[in-house]
């Protein structure tokens, strides 16, 4: 198993051997060419920089950023109506890291309106489709950024996690996708869907790229109060060079719940397979702890009152006076009537959770509904972390279903409902959590999820570069 490309490029930089101006053209020509068949960007990069920071840790190299991440310059919308002409006056901290180190930001991708929803299918610019299989969905709501790397046309982009839309949308794409430890990754710049579990996180087509572009984009930052110093110094860019190391698996205990892996609505041949791959990772030295614990069946609904709650509260600025298009002048209406008339220019979906968002958060229902699930959010946290205790990590599969059609109805929860509590725990938690592709079959891709304790991260990382070793 080689390095990631984005490592060997940059070192082939280094010696003198590769030309940034070429990687970047090659990025916009594939774009050009594959972007009509997937709807993979919102808004693409026109020009290439004149001047490239050739002694910066992406020297050159050309990253697709989720829509919901500000730019300076370049548009972003949110895959929304009310955000489509919306140019920043700023960019992200990560971005600004990025761009320091010498990358590209060659476009803003397609997502979920706001980052609402599962499947890729809720952007007023359209769905994205799955580059594997353009009748199946990639994904969401990082659907665009997952599709652009499994299709080839960058090799790393950044996508936001708030309920498990970085890691969805790499397992259905089959790449590797990485949610933080919250606090990891600064959420300056990131327009906010529910801000106490959004998280910016890398996505990638090898562990070791992964390792590199987290080695960037994680660090303290002033402007986001959440922020955390992280314990990795410069260990993560180690680990993007590094063969895989086989002692992080040799006695590692793995927890499998048995709710998370084997839900009622789980597809037979995914979970059949998942179990494999367990069986495997047992076989390299890991030992194996099959538990139950219903508790966790409960994940959606806790995640989803708080989820909506916030959503209502952090678009209510989105009126047309503090942010977003207007539909009529304000002086036409009274105030009441112009505000719903520029709320209309929402999605379905996004304006589904804002009423029961705001539904949640009215008098009368605030203590029966929104109290309560952040006492059973606590409660969740607690009985995760003392599973992750002795340094253990919690299994599942990425996903325990195969991507579903793009022409899904998204109202039928019936098979969503499988996917969530595996993905929202880590959310509810604020642990890290991986997605680590193992292969294929009956046309499916499969992979598995590693959930950490908090700040466990660089062994996360370690671990989906032994797995990736295994897999193949």
């Amino acid at each position: 198993m080689g390095r990631g490309k984005v490592v060997d490029f940059v070192d082939a930089v280094r010696r003198g051997d590769a030309d940034p101006h070429k990687y970047v053209e090659k990025s916009l020509e594939e774009i050009a060419r594959k972007d009509p068949l997937f709807n993979m960007f919102i808004t693409i990069r026109s020009e290439i920089p004149e001047k490239i920071n050739l002694k910066g840790r992406l020297p050159g190299v050309p990253i697709a950023v989720k829509d919901n991440i500000v730019t300076r310059g370049l548009r972003t919308t949110c895959a929304s109506r009310i955000l489509e002409n919306f140019i920043p006056q700023y960019s992200a901290t990560v971005v600004k890291l990025l761009e320091k180190e010498g990358a590209i930001i060659i476009g803003k991708t397609n997502m979920d309106e706001f980052a609402m929803g599962a499947l890729g299918t809720t952007s007023a610019f359209g769905p994205t489709l799955n580059p594997l299989d353009p009748d199946l969905s990639p994904g969401g709501s990082s659907s665009g950024s997952a599709a652009a790397v499994a299709s080839g046309v960058v090799d790393i982009a950044l996508g936001s996690d708030t309920g498990g839309s970085i890691r969805l949308p790499a397992a259905w794409t089959g790449i590797f996708g990485l949610k933080p430890t919250y606090g990891a990754v600064s959420r300056f710049g990131l327009i906010s869907y529910a801000d106490s579990m959004d998280q910016i996180g890398p996505m990638s087509s090898s562990a070791s790229d992964l390792a590199l572009l987290f080695s960037i984009i994680s660090s303290y930052d002033s402007m986001d109060p959440t922020s955390s110093q992280n314990p990795w110094g410069n260990s993560l860019e180690k680990i993007s060079l590094s063969p895989p190391n086989f002692d992080h698996l040799h006695g590692l205990n793995i927890v499998v719940p048995r709710e998370l892996a084997e839900h009622p609505e789980a597809d037979e041949n995914i979970v059949s397979n998942f179990w494999k791959g367990i069986k495997k990772l047992e076989g390299e030295g890991a030992q194996i702890i099959e538990i139950s614990e219903p508790l966790f069946l409960k994940v959606p609904q806790i995640y989803y009152v708080i989820a909506f709650s916030e959503a209502s509260s952090n678009l209510a600025r989105f009126d047309g006076v503090r942010y977003g298009s207007r539909v009529v002048p304000p002086d036409d209406l009274d105030w009441d009537s112009y505000y719903m008339e520029n709320r209309s220019m929402f999605g379905w979906e996004v304006k589904r959770r804002i009423v029961l968002g705001s539904f949640i958060l009215s008098k009368g229902y605030y203590d029966m509904y929104y109290s309560q699930a952040l006492k059973a959010r606590g409660m969740i946290k607690r009985k995760v972390e003392e599973l992750l205790g002795k340094g253990r990590v919690i299994a599942t599969p990425g996903s325990p279903i195969r991507p579903l059609p793009i022409d899904y109805d998204a109202t039928d929860l019936s098979k969503l409902n499988s996917i969530d509590a595996p993905l929202m725990i880590a959310n509810l938690a604020g642990l890290p959590a991986i997605t680590v592709p193992m292969g294929t079959a009956f046309n499916s891709p499969l992979s598995i999820q590693l959930i950490g304790p908090p700040w466990s991260d660089d062994r996360l990382i370690e671990l989906a570069k032994v797995m990736e070793e295994i897999f193949g």
